[in-house]
């Protein structure tokens, strides 16, 4: 039986990007996409208040309406089965947990969430991270390659409430990169707006149709004037964001980065594979209204070895910003 009232669902940062028919087939599978359709069309689903289409993209902080009558899939007491080997795998990712959040440190090469060629991917994990309570949820996302915390909500409430301080700029991410090629200026503010174009969903600087985009960063560290580690502080949340704007922005292009010019790096042997973006701390207040939450992630092994060849210190105090 359907809902009977009407809802308003937060958008989570987990989900922006994505298309409201494709948000709507995860979470209400019964709902045909025929009636989904009339749905929008006669105005019953809205998005902040106004009428929408099923190809939207969503972005976080968005309210969607969902009318009464629609199914929502069951409450499940034991949750998918996960594989042995995935179980063992997201369990030893855990940096924090309390009866609020879990906060894991995601590994470089590990999808998020699924998609077409995507099988194996985190969000299919989660359910070995229930520890008596619900399946968590995600919050926000780091992109495949990318390394570092990614915080889960332990509850409904918990996710609006994270999903709230991402929104308000409440939350303060920091990343640490190794980019090909030194800064002109070693610390300063990049703002670059960012638009998707082409087949391969490629993000480009468009400044008249772009998504406003703004960065902080900070250079740590310099190696005999052909790389440098860097501190990365976004103050948005587009999509690919550091590594545009390390690349375009500030024309030293994040090591690793098949995407946008990391690959012909130029640094020699000594460099692992692999994208060089460690989502390195996170600091927010804490969804239970007490305190604040700190939470910081050691660097991935491909990006240790690196700096141990280039002689970086992996300890490195990565926050040097104002506060």
């Amino acid at each position: 039986m359907g809902v009977s009232t009407v809802q308003s669902i937060t958008v989570a940062e987990g989900d922006a990007e994505q298309r409201l028919d494709r948000w709507f087939k995860r979470r209400y599978p019964a709902l045909t996409h025929g009636r989904l359709e009339k749905l929008l069309r006669t105005g019953q689903i809205r998005v902040d208040g106004k009428r929408a289409q099923a190809s939207l993209r969503l972005e976080a902080g968005q309210t969607i309406r969902i009318p009464p009558g629609i199914d929502a899939p069951p409450p499940s007491d034991g949750g998918r089965a996960v594989p042995d080997a995935d179980a063992k795998l997201v369990q030893s990712l855990v940096l924090h947990v309390d009866d609020d959040v879990i906060a894991l440190n995601k590994p470089a090469g590990l999808a998020v969430q699924g998609g077409s060629g995507t099988p194996r991917h985190l969000d299919g994990m989660l359910d070995a991270l229930r520890m008596g309570g619900e399946r968590p949820r995600l919050v926000h996302r780091l992109d495949r390659d990318t390394s570092g915390v990614l915080l889960l909500a332990r509850s409904a409430r918990v996710a609006a409430r994270l999903a709230e301080a991402f929104r308000d700029k409440h939350t303060r991410k920091i990343y640490l990169a190794l980019v090909a090629g030194v800064p002109t200026t070693e610390r300063g503010k990049i703002e670059l707006a960012l638009a998707k174009t082409g087949e391969d969903h490629e993000i480009v600087a468009a400044d008249e149709d772009g998504k406003r985009a703004a960065t902080l960063y900070d250079t740590l560290d310099v190696m005999l004037g052909r790389a440098a580690l860097l501190a990365l502080r976004p103050l948005t949340g587009r999509t690919h964001q550091l590594r545009v704007h390390c690349a375009t922005g500030l024309g030293t292009p994040i090591v690793g980065d098949p995407k946008y010019g990391g690959m012909e790096h130029g640094l020699g042997d000594g460099v692992t594979p692999g994208l060089h973006l460690h989502a390195a701390a996170i600091t927010l207040p804490h969804p239970s209204g007490h305190g604040v939450l700190k939470v910081t992630a050691p660097l991935p092994p491909h990006m240790r070895k690196t700096f141990a060849f280039f002689g970086f210190d992996p300890d490195i105090d990565v926050d040097r910003f104002p506060a």
